[in-house]
């Protein structure tokens, strides 16, 4: 492996947002590029610092595809070293978040997907993923987001993963179980790709779902009938859909979309105790037509999870978003590390304006 025995790239786990999604670009682009790194203060600033379980999880099986040599993988670790040894190699693999703490964990399978989906899209075979944990957990993007706003984002650059939830997983139960279907992405059609996303066009469906586990019906049907009252009075026509999730837990959700000609946000909000089902839907579709009002292409969460795909995927791309979070321009940093400067953020009517270049070519196949 041509990077295996690259110099250690060290890196400050606190900077910027501080937050996990710096180790988990990190883990991505190391297991891509074969360069190895040591990550200090990891969210050194969080109420409880350190590795969670599912970064742990993230860390774990990012080693698993690589066969990386790990030191300080344990639950509030802030200090770990991750040195890739072999390329990934497709085949069939299960983790499992709720496993790495007594009494299992709620934490995000999302994250853990998205950790593992760019490297196994550059493998060279097909993979399948078998993710336990939570699905539908506050501060990562639900299961709906990933299979409806964030895969057919990144499909416009080649990557192709099919998405299915067999049981929903709620915080702080989690237990939920979803199957990932990862192919190779084509270097010849989608790595050289450029993606224009700085003019939206035309609003061409919103859509949504209300969904609960283990509760009234009424509340799903309340949650339905407050967001589409919402949506009718903004002007905007929408289909949704109610849904009776199977869980080992309670939960609710209204999860809601908006696409266009080019661009797509994603937009959710959970329930909780002593929260009304009307107010569960007010929450998502004031976010949706708060983000329509802007004229962006992207929402706020899909604008920092698309540099990494264009990264990898060697594409330029540009892409309108409502404002520059710290979660994008850590994002940014953090890619900065492996590769230089890629990304450039600057003003715009829209919010902000997002170019990354790309070098024609998937990356990984540069060292293949």
């Amino acid at each position: 492996m041509a990077g295996a025995q690259a110099d250690v790239l060290e890196i400050d786990g606190s900077y910027g947002e501080g937050g996990g999604q710096i180790l988990r670009t990190a883990l991505s682009l190391a297991v891509a590029l074969g360069r190895p790194f040591r990550m200090r203060r990891i969210r050194a600033g969080r109420p409880k610092p350190g590795l969670r379980p599912q970064h742990l999880v993230a860390v774990r099986a990012a080693a698993a595809i690589s066969g990386a040599a790990v030191e300080g993988d344990r639950v509030g670790s802030q200090d770990l070293l991750f040195a890739p040894q072999r390329w990934p190699a497709g085949g069939d693999c299960t983790f499992d978040v709720g496993a790495t703490e007594a009494g299992g964990s709620a934490g995000a399978v999302s994250l853990v997907f998205q950790t593992l989906f760019l490297p196994l899209a550059l493998a060279g075979a097909p993979s399948h993923l078998t993710l336990v944990g939570g699905t539908h957990v506050p501060w990562s993007p639900p299961f709906h987001y990933l299979a409806h706003v964030y895969l057919p984002a990144v499909a416009a650059l080649g990557y192709r993963a099919d998405l299915a939830i067999q049981r929903w997983g709620w915080y702080p139960k989690g237990g939920g179980v979803v199957q990932a279907s990862i192919q190779p992405l084509d270097a010849t059609e989608g790595a050289a790709r450029s993606l224009d996303w700085t003019r939206r066009g035309r609003l061409t469906r919103v859509w949504g779902i209300s969904a609960a586990s283990n509760l009234p019906e009424h509340i799903v049907q309340r949650q339905k009938a407050q967001a589409l009252e919402m949506l009718r009075k903004a002007g905007l026509r929408a289909e949704m859909e109610e849904a009776e999730a199977p869980a080992m837990g309670f939960g609710t959700v209204v999860f809601l979309v908006a696409e266009y000609e080019r661009g797509i946000g994603g937009f959710t909000a959970y329930g909780a105790l002593r929260k009304p089902a009307e107010r569960v839907a007010e929450e998502a579709a004031r976010e949706l037509i708060r983000f329509h009002a802007t004229k962006a292409a992207v929402d706020e969460h899909l604008a920092d999870q698309l540099l990494l795909p264009a990264v990898l995927a060697g594409a330029d791309v540009a892409f309108t978003t409502p404002r520059a979070t710290d979660h994008l321009r850590t994002n940014a940093w953090a890619i900065e590390q492996f590769l230089g400067p890629r990304v450039e953020i600057e003003p715009h009517p829209a919010g902000a304006l997002v170019r990354v270049r790309g070098e024609g070519q998937a990356i990984y196949h540069r060292d293949s």
